[in-house]
């Protein structure tokens, strides 16, 4: 079963950032799409599994990016 899990990220500030951080997330496993809101900064993963909140926040500090606590 696929499901959505939203997270805010801070920090980035155009198509760049969008596209870094895309690409980090896209790595996780389970992932299947990942949708970047970059006004709000909200990234919304889908998944075919749990994503894991640590790795993610990983994925998206290796990308130059912060997770919004």
């Amino acid at each position: 079963m696929e499901t959505t899990t939203t997270f805010t990220v801070t920090g980035m500030t155009c198509g760049h950032c969008v596209a870094a951080v895309t690409e980090e997330v896209t790595k996780l496993d389970h992932v299947t799409a990942v949708d970047i809101d970059l006004a709000s900064g909200a990234v919304s993963v889908r998944s075919d599994g749990p994503i894991d909140p640590v790795a993610f926040a990983e994925a998206v500090d290796e990308a130059g990016y912060a997770v919004a606590s």
